[in-house]
């Protein structure tokens, strides 16, 4: 898919990986405007094309208690203000054939959860709304299935998929990266690696989702390594204070080192055969 086909996308022939970054969930209007100007001030200098990330609700918590967030139109509109201040375009997930038609009139990219990413009629009413459609592996799922998932947007009629691997069980309460999937997901459609999901450690006793943010640029590098075609990455100015997923999100200020680091790793890349 030519990444150019999305509205506002820029460094397109920078020969860089793509970045799918931002908050695991709107928390307020500030907020995501304070990440969203330091990502693409970033980007920009390393010539990243760059999609905001934010959640404009989260579905699948594992507590009733937990942060769901501030209003689904309010967060919406706070993607829109991201995306008109900063000429960016922006990406978040849906949980219901309903949200599809309601968040198209929002973002660029339409996300479906790895725990949907076999519900037919969501895929398909993602991809009838002729919005780019970001497919997460489940976790239950072998690369090589994915392609049925991307066979679901085709045959919807949209031609325009991506697929972000983000782990694979590996027991109850750990996550591995099959690096072996991303050439042979490749196959299919571009292929991103979510980072900071990958180093998820779900199931606690507390209810509350772990991580190992220390692996973050280990598992990237890796990635950049395998030929990813893009990055997605959780980043937030106070992950400890984060209202979601905050033990496995990348700390802002961390973010230009570890961009810097896989810019050079790609160009050396991609001087090889």
């Amino acid at each position: 898919m030519d990444l150019n086909l999305i509205p506002k996308i820029k460094h397109t022939n920078s020969g860089n990986f793509f970045l799918l970054a931002g908050p695991c969930a709107i928390e307020g209007e500030d907020m995501a405007l304070r990440i969203a100007e330091k990502v693409v001030s970033i980007t920009n200098k390393l010539e990243i094309p760059y999609v905001f990330k934010g959640s404009f609700k989260k579905a699948n918590r594992s507590r009733i208690d937990s942060f769901t967030g501030i209003g689904d139109e309010k967060a919406l509109k706070i993607l829109r203000k991201v995306s008109e201040t900063f000429d960016v375009p922006t990406v978040t997930d849906i949980h219901t054939n309903e949200d599809a038609a309601i968040a198209a009139e929002y973002v660029d990219v339409l996300q479906i959860p790895a725990f949907l990413v076999r519900q037919t009629d969501l895929v398909a009413a993602a991809a009838k709304t002729g919005k780019v459609v970001n497919l997460k592996k489940g976790q239950f799922m072998s690369p090589g299935a994915m392609k049925h998932a991307v066979q679901k947007v085709i045959d919807s009629g949209n031609e325009k998929a991506w697929i972000t691997d983000r782990g694979t069980m590996f027991g109850y309460q750990d996550m591995i990266v099959d690096f072996r999937g991303i050439p042979e997901m490749k196959v299919f459609a571009p292929t991103v690696l979510d980072v900071t999901h990958s180093l998820q450690q779900p199931n606690q006793t507390s209810g509350v989702t772990g991580g190992r943010p220390d692996m973050i640029e280990t598992i990237a590098r890796a990635g950049i390594a395998t030929g990813v075609d893009g990055l997605f990455i959780e980043t937030h100015f106070d992950p400890a204070n984060a209202k979601s997923d905050g033990a496995n999100m990348l700390d802002l200020q961390h973010l230009e080192g570890l961009l810097s680091n896989l810019v050079a790793i790609r160009k050396t890349i991609n001087t090889l055969s």
